[in-house]
């Protein structure tokens, strides 16, 4: 499996796979409608556009034989010594077989590289992926409720891991 920086250029990539994902992560959490919404709010053009060229969000693409197989995206700084990650997500088919690892781990040097000591994450309460997290040595150090807009909560975990 490789791992490349993405580009406004990928923009169709990762919405191709964001949509493809997030039916399967979030199809029995939340209501069609709110899917919807928050698919539009974070992977519009406009959305990633944002995300990469004002806000500093570094996107990853994940792929192996010329098929993208998963994304993710980190701010470097997001408060003194913290790497935010934003997004992970890969397809059904490689779950279990390292993909998610290997973007966490590039994540993580990534960090590392510009003396942040610890990278944190929300995740949805419900979704599956809070395990993954935890086997990848992420504690849960608080819960918050962030309202997005058209009576939407994100309900999340905040997770947080120690690079030291």
């Amino acid at each position: 499996m490789q791992i490349r920086k993405a580009s406004l250029e990928d923009f169709q990539i990762i919405n191709e796979l964001a949509i493809k994902t997030w039916h399967i992560a979030y199809d029995k959490i939340l209501s069609p409608e709110q899917l919807n919404y928050m698919l539009e709010m974070m992977y519009s053009l406009g959305a990633i556009t944002e995300q990469i060229a004002v806000k500093g969000h570094h996107f990853l693409l994940l792929s192996e034989n010329n098929k993208y197989l998963g994304f993710a995206s980190y701010e470097l700084n997001y408060k003194p010594g913290v790497t935010k990650l934003h997004k992970l997500y890969v397809l059904p088919e490689t779950q279990g077989k390292g993909a998610g690892r290997l973007l966490i781990q590039k994540i993580e040097e990534a960090a590392k590289a510009n003396t942040n000591d610890k990278v944190s994450l929300n995740v949805n309460r419900y979704n599956s992926a809070v395990n993954f997290y935890l086997k990848n040595d992420y504690a849960k150090i608080a819960e918050e409720d962030i309202n997005i807009g058209n009576g939407y909560l994100m309900e999340d975990f905040v997770m947080e891991k120690s690079l030291l």
